[in-house]
């Protein structure tokens, strides 16, 4: 089966997908398929996750942007390449340039996180930081490109990036053949689009299913018009799949092959993300854990075998922390308290004595003695307190006020 895309006359196809897996061999990792045993007891049939995240570079974008420019004419490599991205395409963009012997510029928002600027000049990109939104570093890249003759490497609108991403379908084919569901998030649409293409022309049994940060879910109503329709400012810690405006070329494949769009909101997110951490022992970022959001929000929604595709695991630190301590919380493991008490010798070990009889872990304390809303003797608390569930939690401020603390959130 092939689909004429919307900047090419081009089909995609399954010959496509299978020349670009031949392409990769020897630079592209053939990932790991893991089970999960939580997720397979919760959805009542098994659950495998395709550890993309294992990926070079930490995501699977290193497979589309190497097809996309290994195809490139002679005369196009000598121009160089450019690109546009947070993170995940700009590393995939440079690795695939250094081993092709391409040069390589790549530009990022000024915020992009630094382990992803640094990684990408690592692989030997030239990095430019421009803009502070992705659409500002994208129009920038297509005016570089623009002045200098360099081929611009898009993340996702282009059958070549869509091929190589569909030798993820193939894989799972071959290391999962018994699926009956595939699950997968969804961005611009390039992912989905080519495990579509692949998978649908060998097992047209099978479902696929998209998964769209809430924040950011540009294909429900796009689908529904019928055209790519533009959301006026995503908002999505996924920046993997924090994309306004579907690619034109994938969105065709993924309206004619992706059995369902679904969304998920930023705590189930959060869930999934601390699921994959302690359950499979897996760094994924946000973006890669939303097929795992899926299955938790609606377990009973998916036919088994079930393959999650975690995309990437390119997550800063700092937005790890941040992810886990709001995860924990959603799930009862982590209570954050105000309370009042009289600033007087002895009071702090005295409410500390009554959070050890509950047995709540104080992680943090931090005092507040100077201010209007409070009495001439009174202090304000905050507690950072670990606890073991939604239960335990409300156990907690139950103690505080029998013990004759004001608790106020």
């Amino acid at each position: 089966m092939s689909y004429r895309t919307a900047d090419s006359l081009r089909p995609v196809t399954l010959d496509d997908v299978r020349g670009a897996q031949k392409m990769l061999s020897g630079v592209a990792r053939v990932t790991a398929m893991e089970g999960s045993r939580h997720l397979s007891q919760l959805v009542g049939a098994p659950v495998h996750f395709k550890c993309e995240n294992l990926q070079r570079t930490g995501s699977f974008k290193l497979r589309g942007a190497y097809v996309r420019i290994a195809g490139l004419l002679p005369e196009e490599r000598a121009a160089g390449v450019v690109a546009a991205s947070a993170g995940n395409h700009a590393q995939g963009v440079a690795l695939a340039s250094s081993v092709l012997g391409v040069r390589s510029t790549v530009f990022m928002p000024q915020g992009a996180p630094l382990p992803k600027i640094s990684a990408t000049r690592e692989y030997g990109a030239e990095v430019r930081l421009h803009g502070q939104v992705v659409d500002e570093t994208l129009a920038a890249a297509q005016e570089y490109a623009a002045e200098t003759g360099a081929v611009f490497i898009h993340p996702f609108d282009h059958p070549d990036i869509i091929a190589g991403q569909g030798t993820v379908g193939l894989e799972i084919l071959e290391q999962c053949p018994e699926v009956r569901t595939i699950v997968v998030g969804i961005g611009g649409g390039g992912l989905a689009a080519g495990i579509a293409v692949a998978v649908k022309a060998l097992r047209p049994d099978v479902r696929i299913v998209g998964v769209q940060a809430a924040g950011a879910a540009a294909y429900p109503p796009s689908l529904a018009a019928g055209r790519p329709m533009s959301i006026r400012t995503p908002a999505t810690m996924a920046d993997g799949i924090k994309v306004g405006r579907p690619g034109d070329v994938p969105f065709s494949i993924v309206g004619d092959l992706v059995d369902e769009v679904r969304t998920v909101t930023e705590d189930e997110l959060a869930a999934a993300l601390l699921l994959c951490l302690e359950r499979a022992k897996l760094v994924v970022e946000p973006a890669g854990a939303s097929p795992v959001a899926a299955l938790l929000s609606a377990p009973g929604a998916f036919e088994g075998p079930v393959v999650a595709v975690l995309s990437g695991g390119n997550v800063d630190p700092v937005l790890m922390e941040r992810v886990l301590r709001h995860g924990m919380a959603a799930q009862g493991r982590y209570l954050a308290v105000r309370l009042r008490l009289t600033d007087r010798p002895g009071a702090l070990a005295t409410l500390l004595g009554a959070l050890s009889v509950v047995d709540a872990n104080v992680l943090d304390v931090s005092h507040l003695r100077t201010d209007p809303r409070l009495g001439l003797t009174e202090a304000e608390v905050e507690l950072h307190l670990e606890t073991k569930g939604p239960e335990h939690c409300a156990e907690v401020r139950r103690a505080l006020r029998d013990a004759g603390y004001t608790v106020i959130d």
